[in-house]
């Protein structure tokens, strides 16, 4: 038997106390807390209350529509015949309506500004924030140059980071899955197809805000190329709808 700090060990000749390099000691590859008076429950209380790192801040809720934004790349797709790769995604945080625009890989900056004024701000106005993962594009400096010429602050969030905008994380991981699927249907046309996914999407149910986002937007859903039955909840409607109403 060993007596370590208080604590009895026994038969246990192979357990040995390791130091490791910022002075704490382990016990089998977990961190070893000494049965010295309060300095166990002390530790543990500290390490169940402390403050998340980083800047954890959820994001304001927006008084009007397009007023704030979310912005992502979903990444790595199958090229289509004309070249792109990539959907941009555009989303208003109030209505959920959105907007995804093909782009390839190596587009310069000057298009993406180009869609972004002919996507966003033709269409719904300068916002005032945006909400964006931590893509190179933009963290450049001709990105951030461009919103402090529209007069526009750039909110960087951790991508994926649900502390940080659960919703918006939520929302984009919903359409990931959606567009996703949409891909792999078309294959190597799916760019071809991508307005009618937009408008299926827009037109659809979306349970957090218990409406389609053009209901939200427009105040009632927008007539449709071909009919089918009323959407429930968090039900969206499938490459079906795209390849009746192409036929």
């Amino acid at each position: 038997a060993e007596d370590v700090g208080g604590m009895l060990r026994k038969d246990l000749p192979k357990e040995k106390l390791e130091p490791r390099a910022d002075g704490t000691l382990c016990l089998n590859n977990r961190s070893w807390v000494p049965c010295c008076g309060d300095l166990r429950t002390l530790i543990m209380h500290e390490s169940q209350h402390q403050k998340p790192s980083g800047l954890l801040v959820q994001p304001e809720i927006p008084k009007w529509k397009w007023e704030k934004i979310i912005m992502d790349f979903i990444t790595k797709l199958p090229k289509t015949t004309n070249g792109y790769d990539i959907i941009w995604v555009i989303i208003d945080r109030l209505t959920k309506s959105a907007h995804f625009l093909p782009m390839r890989e190596n587009d310069p900056m000057e298009k993406l500004m180009k869609l972004y004024i002919k996507e966003v701000v033709t269409r719904h106005g300068v916002p005032v924030s945006i909400i964006s993962d931590r893509d190179g594009k933009f963290t450049s400096l001709f990105w951030q140059a461009l919103h402090k010429a529209l007069g526009t602050r750039l909110d960087m969030s951790m991508a994926y980071h649900h502390e940080t905008d659960g919703q918006s994380e939520r929302t984009i991981q919903t359409l990931e899955d959606m567009l996703g699927a949409c891909v792999i249907d078309f294959g190597k046309i799916w760019d071809r197809h991508l307005p009618l996914v937009e408008f299926s999407y827009n037109n659809s149910y979306h349970i957090s805000i218990k409406a389609a986002p053009f209901e939200a937007l427009y105040g009632r859903k927008c007539r449709s190329p071909a009919c089918w039955e009323e959407v429930r909840d968090a039900q969206l409607t499938g490459p079906e709808i795209i390849h009746e109403t192409t036929e």
